[in-house]
């Protein structure tokens, strides 16, 4: 449905010799590694296909994820991230990203260090809107992901396909970069039926996804793996797929704010063999931006789920034993989907930054390498800019009016309120007071707040309220997304009005935090009383960088 945009730059024969196997151009499955030195488990230096054409990527670049599966005999036969290569010396496109203005569509390339173009993205979409289309496989199967079609679940897009994400929704740090993940919200999801290589029929295979901790619901089904060619349900173990969400079928699996990591094998998501509650799927703790979601299944008699933290440390075991009983041996189809279900249920919201599936069951030393890699992508790093209203800048937002001068603008389980933080605050509290500032999501000469705890979450007023919400792309939600800063009305700091209600202002009344017009409206929070004080905040450095 979406064909690839032919580029007319000096960019386009790099991005071809990534995506083929022309003469003078290799292909993953065409390098032939050598061994230096053991390492842990696995320390190779890969050679690099592209051999012959005149490649961006540094001569530096160290393996990536599907290198150390190659060199464990489990090959990459899937790898897609809007963030980075998933190869050493992969050098074609991540993803297409169409615009709404005038269908205009660009493949978003990489820079030297194989990180996401994104500055091609924002000079495409700089005065309009734009969706991804599709997300690009950087393996040689060529198993590119696309705006899913109806299956049993029609979307409500057109011909009853799904809705594509919002290409500006989830703004994040990689790799030194700012650059862009995959925010799904309900209703949105990606699919191919038509693939090459994935395992089908009880054949062996491992996947992983870095994901969110802290965007999730209940919906069905936050999904990347295997699944029905077919978009319906064709029974026990035609899926094998990742799965992110509260599994509500056991509560008793979610006492804490996290999400669970379960396997998805359709008419099931498991967490062990039982169909009962695991609780080491559960992920809790502190809060957890960014995890590692994996899954690997040897088709017959046995399948394994781990999770680790993206940002530091290792992996978690959550299972690792016999399939449930109706499910041995799979009879996986060998689709490939992201954000939704087998049938196309797409109910679910989720993040998602990168992930691959591999052919064969991979090791647990290859899955702990692959683990030690994310980890040095730092993903949510410090955005180096701190304490203004420029796009980037990590701030903290501080009431000025006398009573509450040491009270900051918070997130609170999605309420906003104002709040004491200290210097003996905990993280959670300190990075719930954290704020990155971003360019307007409906007019850039405005600014939005997107949660540091939170990727992809953005302060809006809904109902004269203040919430922390995802955002989703709709036209409404950019709207009571975007405020417009200016000198503070007593004098300090900066007010910020409504941008779809300009005359009103973000002001605290009583501890929680509204958009109000300053004595024209009836509600009690628009009262005119400390009404310039209270609209008015101290913009400060971050209480988490």
């Amino acid at each position: 449905m979406f064909g690839r945009f032919q580029r007319t730059s000096s960019l386009q024969h790099q991005a071809d010799c990534g995506r083929d196997d022309r003469p003078g151009c290799r292909s993953p499955s065409s390098r032939r590694p050598k061994t230096v030195a053991a390492v842990a488990v696995i320390a190779v230096l890969v050679t690099g296909n592209l051999l012959g054409c005149s490649a961006a990527h540094s001569e530096t670049i160290e393996q990536r994820p599907c290198d150390i599966y190659a060199t464990d005999h489990t090959p990459c036969v899937a790898a897609h991230s809007t963030v980075r290569s998933l190869y050493a010396k992969y050098n074609g496109p991540l993803y297409q990203v169409k615009r709404a203005s005038d269908n205009a569509a660009e493949n978003i390339g990489l820079l030297s260090d194989g990180y996401a173009n994104a500055a091609a993205q924002d000079a495409l979409c700089a005065r309009t809107t734009c969706t991804i289309t599709k997300i690009y496989d950087q393996s040689p199967h060529h198993n590119d992901l696309s705006i899913a079609p109806s299956g049993h679940y029609k979307g409500a897009g057109p011909d009853g396909f799904d809705f594509g994400a919002a290409a500006d929704a989830l703004p994040i740090m990689a790799g030194g970069h700012e650059v862009y993940g995959v925010s799904i919200s309900a209703g949105m999801g990606y699919r191919n039926s038509r693939t090459s290589g994935v395992a089908v029929n009880g054949k062996p295979e491992g996947m992983y996804m870095v994901s969110s901790g802290t965007h999730f619901n209940s919906g069905c089904c936050f999904d990347y793996g295997n699944a029905e060619t077919s978009g319906n349900d064709t029974g026990a173990g035609h899926m094998d797929a990742i799965n992110v969400s509260r599994d509500l079928e056991w509560p008793n699996c979610h006492p804490g704010p996290g999400p669970g990591v379960h396997a998805d094998l359709e008419n099931g998501i498991f967490h062990w063999d039982k169909r009962s509650c695991n609780s080491a799927a559960e992920i809790s703790g502190r809060p957890h931006p960014f995890i590692s979601a994996w899954l690997k299944n040897n088709g017959e008699t046995r399948f394994a789920l781990k999770w680790g933290d993206a940002q530091s440390g290792g992996l978690n075991t959550i299972y690792s034993g016999a399939l449930p009983s109706g499910y041995a041996p799979m009879r996986q189809e060998g689709a490939i989907i992201l954000g939704i279900g087998g049938d196309n249920s797409h109910a679910s919201v989720g993040s998602f930054f990168e992930g691959v599936m591999t052919a064969g069951f991979p090791s647990d030393g290859a899955d702990n390498a692959v683990q030690s890699n994310i980890v040095t992508v730092r993903y949510g790093a410090p955005t180096g800019l701190s304490g203004t209203l420029t796009p980037g800048s990590e701030i903290s937002l501080q009431a000025t009016t006398p009573c509450c001068s040491g009270d900051y603008v918070r997130n609170q389980n999605g309420a906003v309120i104002i709040a004491p933080i200290t210097s003996g605050s905990t993280e959670q509290d300190k990075g719930d007071a954290t704020w990155i500032v971003r360019r307007g999501l409906a007019n850039a000469a405005c600014v939005s707040f997107e949660s540091k705890n939170n990727p992809g979450d953005f302060l809006r007023h809904q109902n004269a309220a203040l919430r922390m919400q995802p955002f989703d792309g709709t036209a409404l939600n950019r709207s009571d997304a975007t405020f417009c800063p200016e000198p503070g009305k007593d004098g300090k700091g900066n007010s910020f009005h409504s941008l779809n209600y300009p005359t009103k202002y973000i002001r605290h009344y009583y501890g929680e935090v509204y958009i109000a017009s300053n004595g024209s409206d009836t509600n009690p929070w628009d009262t005119t009383v400390l009404w310039t004080s209270d609209t008015s905040f101290a913009v400060g450095p971050p209480w988490l960088p």
